[in-house]
Protein backbone atom coordinates (compact mmCIF):
# COMPACT_ATOMS: atom_id res chain seq x y z
CA UNK A 1 0.00 0.00 0.00
CA UNK A 2 1.14 3.42 -0.65
CA UNK A 3 1.42 6.22 1.91
CA UNK A 4 4.36 8.08 2.14
CA UNK A 5 6.00 5.57 -0.15
CA UNK A 6 8.94 4.26 2.06
CA UNK A 7 8.34 1.33 2.60
CA UNK A 8 7.50 0.18 -1.36
CA UNK A 9 10.25 2.06 -2.29
CA UNK A 10 12.77 0.66 0.18
CA UNK A 11 11.60 -2.78 0.20
CA UNK A 12 11.00 -2.81 -3.13
CA UNK A 13 14.69 -1.99 -4.06
CA UNK A 14 16.04 -4.51 -1.57
CA UNK A 15 13.98 -7.03 -3.03
CA UNK A 16 14.84 -6.40 -6.80
CA UNK A 17 18.45 -6.08 -6.04
CA UNK A 18 18.46 -9.90 -4.31
CA UNK A 19 16.21 -10.91 -7.61
CA UNK A 20 15.32 -8.86 -10.31
CA UNK A 21 12.38 -10.86 -11.84
CA UNK A 22 10.44 -9.83 -8.36
CA UNK A 23 7.44 -7.90 -8.87
CA UNK A 24 6.54 -4.86 -7.13
CA UNK A 25 2.66 -4.35 -6.79
CA UNK A 26 1.01 -1.22 -5.32
CA UNK A 27 -2.10 -1.20 -3.63
CA UNK A 28 -2.69 2.32 -4.78
CA UNK A 29 -5.87 4.24 -3.47
CA UNK A 30 -8.79 5.74 -6.14
CA UNK A 31 -9.34 9.58 -5.66
CA UNK A 32 -11.24 10.65 -3.42
CA UNK A 33 -10.97 7.80 -1.06
CA UNK A 34 -11.21 7.33 2.79
CA UNK A 35 -8.75 4.68 3.43
CA UNK A 36 -6.49 6.40 5.71
CA UNK A 37 -2.99 6.98 6.09
CA UNK A 38 -2.78 6.16 2.09
CA UNK A 39 -2.46 8.50 -0.81
CA UNK A 40 -3.08 8.50 -4.18
CA UNK A 41 -0.51 10.26 -5.92
CA UNK A 42 -2.62 12.50 -8.39
CA UNK A 43 -3.94 14.03 -5.62
CA UNK A 44 -1.33 14.62 -2.69
CA UNK A 45 1.89 15.93 -2.20
CA UNK A 46 4.46 13.72 -3.59
CA UNK A 47 7.21 12.52 -1.55
CA UNK A 48 10.44 12.73 -3.24
CA UNK A 49 11.68 9.12 -2.46
CA UNK A 50 8.64 8.35 -4.75
CA UNK A 51 9.37 6.57 -8.11
CA UNK A 52 6.57 4.99 -10.03
CA UNK A 53 8.81 3.61 -12.37
CA UNK A 54 10.01 0.97 -9.44
CA UNK A 55 6.73 0.02 -9.63
CA UNK A 56 5.73 -2.94 -11.31
CA UNK A 57 1.76 -3.09 -11.12
CA UNK A 58 -0.64 -0.94 -9.74
CA UNK A 59 -4.18 -2.04 -8.14
CA UNK A 60 -6.45 0.82 -7.95
CA UNK A 61 -8.20 0.23 -4.83
CA UNK A 62 -11.66 1.62 -4.10
CA UNK A 63 -12.51 2.42 0.02
CA UNK A 64 -15.22 0.04 0.70
CA UNK A 65 -12.87 -2.52 -1.12
CA UNK A 66 -10.65 -1.90 1.69
CA UNK A 67 -12.81 -1.59 4.65
CA UNK A 68 -14.35 -5.39 3.49
CA UNK A 69 -11.03 -6.79 3.59
CA UNK A 70 -10.03 -5.55 6.41
CA UNK A 71 -13.17 -6.56 8.60
CA UNK A 72 -12.25 -10.22 6.49
CA UNK A 73 -8.50 -10.42 7.99
CA UNK A 74 -9.94 -9.69 11.49
CA UNK A 75 -12.95 -11.84 11.27
CA UNK A 76 -11.31 -14.89 9.63
CA UNK A 77 -7.44 -14.57 10.08
CA UNK A 78 -7.87 -13.34 13.54
CA UNK A 79 -5.14 -10.39 12.54
CA UNK A 80 -6.12 -6.89 14.04
CA UNK A 81 -5.36 -5.05 11.33
CA UNK A 82 -5.94 -1.03 9.99
CA UNK A 83 -7.73 -0.20 6.50
CA UNK A 84 -4.15 0.49 4.75
CA UNK A 85 -3.77 -3.38 5.52
CA UNK A 86 -7.15 -4.45 4.21
CA UNK A 87 -5.75 -2.33 0.81
CA UNK A 88 -3.01 -4.45 0.63
CA UNK A 89 -4.71 -7.45 0.97
CA UNK A 90 -7.16 -6.64 -1.43
CA UNK A 91 -4.27 -5.99 -4.32
CA UNK A 92 -2.65 -9.11 -3.23
CA UNK A 93 -5.70 -11.32 -4.10
CA UNK A 94 -6.60 -9.63 -7.43
CA UNK A 95 -2.34 -9.90 -8.41
CA UNK A 96 -3.48 -13.60 -7.46
CA UNK A 97 -6.61 -14.15 -9.86
CA UNK A 98 -4.49 -12.91 -12.57
CA UNK A 99 -1.09 -15.33 -12.15
CA UNK A 100 -0.68 -19.09 -12.42
CA UNK A 101 2.29 -19.56 -10.21
CA UNK A 102 4.75 -18.13 -7.88
CA UNK A 103 4.95 -16.40 -3.99
CA UNK A 104 2.87 -13.61 -3.09
CA UNK A 105 4.01 -11.65 0.38
CA UNK A 106 1.82 -9.12 1.65
CA UNK A 107 2.90 -6.08 4.16
CA UNK A 108 0.31 -5.20 6.45
CA UNK A 109 1.40 -1.68 6.96
CA UNK A 110 -1.03 -0.66 10.29
CA UNK A 111 -3.38 -2.14 12.87
CA UNK A 112 -6.59 -1.69 14.09
CA UNK A 113 -6.39 -0.14 17.43
CA UNK A 114 -6.68 3.25 15.72
CA UNK A 115 -9.32 2.44 13.94
CA UNK A 116 -11.53 1.48 16.62
CA UNK A 117 -13.76 5.07 16.96
CA UNK A 118 -14.21 4.85 13.06
CA UNK A 119 -16.50 4.05 10.20
CA UNK A 120 -14.26 0.99 10.04
CA UNK A 121 -15.33 -0.71 13.05
CA UNK A 122 -18.46 1.37 13.84
CA UNK A 123 -21.47 -1.23 14.86
CA UNK A 124 -20.24 -4.25 13.22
Amino acid sequence: AIGTSGTIMGVGKALKENDPNINIVCAHPVKGHYIQGLKNMEEAIVPSIYDPAAIDKTVMVETEAAFKMTKEIVRKEGIFVGMSSGAAMYAAIEVAKEIRSGVIVVIFPDGGEKYLSTELFAGK
